[in-house]
Parts: structure tokens; sequence; C-alpha cells
């Protein structure tokens, strides 16, 4: 894994997705052939300092007036693959969700009104030319969805203690496409047959949906992000929530609603701590 800075970052996750060039019509195609090419790529601490730079000024620019052209880069199999930031869009869509989540008088004080409302109508607008776009990066903050897990197998769980030169500690899953999905599919149908609907089911059939709209050899990666400093380095070396969710889901479809408890309490209790501190001071 590539080294990352030190540097204490929010605590957030992230679901990407890489996409092979052969998937980009020209001239994006090109232009990410050349980028990729590069020395030097951007990493995900780059793209946080610049989103973080965009609330200092007052009043903040909670979306930036334009769309980064910048990505994540790697290779499968010898094929390069790239994952845009798209930070414009993604800034969007995190204001709508801010709507939902904090009360009105401390988003008045974070993001002004008129500074929500004109953010919201060049939404609008930009929707009407781009009706199909769709972000290549997702985030979740103070935990990782139950969801994504279903993604990803134990073996694909890739951790980096932290190091004695301060590196800090990261934690990743990587999966083919084709896995992903295949894995997302049967999780859905063991809690389809063995659970009444609701937003366990919700989420894994809207995440479906998202991973439908990409290349089929695309690259799947969960990054566990800044939550890596909102656990112990022994809590990261034990955490194991992937296997947790697979023996979930093989427990569900054997009809054995015990083991399945169990392993959905081991994690939840690991992720209830993680977001409990969310409120500490």
């Amino acid at each position: 894994m590539p080294a990352v800075s030190a540097l204490l970052v929010p605590y957030a996750s992230y679901l990407r997705v890489y996409e092979p060039l052969a998937a980009f019509p020209e001239p994006e195609r090109s232009h990410w052939a050349r980028y990729a090419a590069r020395e030097r790529t951007p990493t995900a601490q780059d793209e946080l300092r610049r989103s973080l730079a965009d609330l200092l000024p007052t009043p903040p620019v909670p979306v930036p007036v334009h769309e980064s052209a910048d990505a994540f880069v790697t290779e499968v199999d010898g094929v390069v693959c790239v994952c845009p930031w798209r930070t414009r869009l993604r800034g969007w869509l995190a204001l709508e969700s801010l709507v939902d989540t904090l009360p009105e008088p401390l988003l008045d004080a974070v993001l002004p009104p008129v500074v929500r409302g004109q953010a919201a109508a060049d939404f609008e607008q930009w929707r009407e030319r781009n009706p199909d776009a769709r972000p290549w990066i997702r985030t979740a903050v103070w935990q990782v969805p139950v969801r994504w897990f279903t993604l990803f197998a134990d073996d694909e769980r890739e951790y980096r203690a932290q190091e004695t030169d301060g590196t800090a500690p990261a934690l990743r899953y990587r999966t083919p496409m084709v896995q992903a999905r295949r894995r997302l599919a049967r999780a859905l149908k063991a809690l389809r047959e063995s659970v009444d609907e609701g937003p366990l089911i919700e989420g894994l059939i809207d995440v479906g949906r998202w991973l439908e709209e990409f290349h089929p050899r695309s690259l799947v990666e969960l990054d566990y992000g800044g939550l890596v400093h909102a656990l112990t380095g022994p809590q990261l070396a034990d955490d194991r929530s992937a296997a947790d969710v697979a023996a979930g889901i093989a427990a569900l479809r054997a009809g054995d609603g015990e083991t399945a408890g169990e392993a959905y309490e081991r994690l939840a209790e690991r992720w209830r701590a993680v977001r409990d501190r969310q409120f500490a001071n």
C-alpha cells in the first residue's frame, strides 16, 4: 500500500471504483491516459487538503466552482484504472445529505442559507445538462456502512500498522467488480429470504444499482480513510468486519439465525464504539 501522511484527517471512509481507460469515451480517455503517465499522481491526503481549503474563506465554498480534473490511479493485471475525484458532484451530493443530517440552526451557522441556496440552484442546472452523471466515490462519516462489507472477502483485507517514522496506519479492501457484484447478489438473496424489507436491504439495492453503472473489469476499493484515527492499533489489527458480515450471511443461508445474530452483534458493537466518539468532547 502507498505511504500516507500521519496528518489527522476527518473521520470518513470511502468506497471507490477504479475503471479501466477503455471505459471512458474520448477525449476523456486520452486525458486520463496522459494523467496516469505522470511521475506522481495525487493522494487521498491531497484531495482532502484541497477540499478543506475551500471551507476557510468567508463565506465558505461548499462546492468547488469547477470540476476536478484529478483522479486516483492504480494498475490491475497490467491495465491502468482510474477513479475520478469528481469533487464538485460529490460536494453537491454531500450538501444534500447534510441538509437531512444537521439541525437547521447548526447548518445555518456552518453554511448560510444564501450559500446553500446558490449551490442547490447550480446543482439543479448542472443536473439538467448531465442527467446520467454519477460519482466514482462514495463517502461515509464515523462508520463503514455494513452494506459495503458485503462486497469483500477477508483475504482481500490489506492492513498496515502505524510505522515508527510516523506514517499513519491504513486499512483497505480491494476486489474485482465481478466478485463485488456476485457477493452483493448473494447477500441480497439471503437477506430477502430471511428478514423483512428494511434499511439494510434497501442499502444493498442502492449499492448494487450504483455498481452496475461501471465497467465489468473495474476494481472496487473500500478504504477506512480517517477512521484509522478513531481506532487503536489493536482494534485495527483485530478488525475483521468483512469476515463477520460474510459469516452472518452464510449463517442466514444455512438457516442458523443464532450464529447470524452473533456475527451481527460483533459488528454492531465494534462500530457503535466508533460512532459514539462523534459526540465526545
